[in-house]
């Protein structure tokens, strides 16, 4: 027994000078060096630390929409991925990131991001058949005819005039619409919200979806109803105190 002991004693002891002769005293390992900010290239870290806070755990959705969303992918492509992701979007809680613009990201770290939101969370049929509306409007909105189709697709869910309702939030809060953009707006009308339970701008009325001008129509709608000062509990006073 005693020599099992001896044997496995020096066993250990030879470990312990190989891991010696490996890395000198007072030396770091190679695999132990922190790399510098720029220098992160993986997906997983960049995303954690520079995305995930707004669009959630695996791009799940948060505060802002859900990136891994096929229909949301299926619309924006990488050109515009990458511009949003670099220079923010003014007016909005969406920062820019590149460095260019004022962030932390290089050009190279954006293309690592915009790259593999594709690459991991895209899905091939995800609008069917069906022509999805266009990222971008193609013509001008009427709010007019845009609270007509709000009263058509939107208001079961969201309430009369936006006030929220039984199944869906308040749209027309003004402090909600001080923080998105008409583009916003008008890609959640087209993607929904999946995370929440939203649909996109087929499941609003079975087997009728939007047509691209009632996308742009209503995002008209919405966008009129914002008022100069969000936010305030309370008219403001010609009077002042003193």
């Amino acid at each position: 027994m005693n020599a099992f002991r001896h044997i496995g004693g020096c066993a250990a002891l030879v470990a312990m000078l190989a891991a010696g002769c490996a890395a000198p005293h007072g030396q770091p390992a190679l695999d132990s060096e922190v790399l510098a900010p720029k220098q992160v290239m993986a997906f997983d870290v960049l995303y954690s630390e520079n995305c995930a806070g707004c669009h959630g755990t695996d791009g799940r959705g948060g505060a802002a929409i859900a990136l891994a969303n096929p229909v949301y992918l299926s619309i924006a492509d990488d050109a515009v991925i990458r511009k949003v992701i670099a220079n923010g979007v003014k007016g909005t809680a969406m920062p820019p990131f590149a460095e260019s613009a004022g962030g932390m990201l290089t050009d190279a770290q954006i293309d690592v991001i915009t790259k593999e939101i594709r690459t991991r969370w895209s899905k091939q049929g995800a609008v069917d058949a069906a022509t999805a509306p266009s990222y971008a409007p193609k013509s001008a909105g009427d709010a007019r005819r845009g609270e007509v189709a709000y009263g058509a697709y939107c208001e079961s869910c969201h309430g009369p005039g936006g006030s929220g309702g039984k199944k869906g939030s308040a749209i027309t809060n003004d402090s909600f619409l001080a923080l998105v953009s008409d583009q916003g707006l008008r890609t959640i009308v087209i993607t929904g919200r999946p995370e929440l339970g939203a649909p996109d701008w087929r499941g609003d009325v079975p087997g009728k979806p939007m047509s691209e001008q009632e996308v742009t129509d209503v995002v008209a709608w919405l966008a009129s109803q914002r008022v100069q000062d969000p936010g305030k509990p309370y008219a403001a006073s010609n009077n002042t105190q003193h």
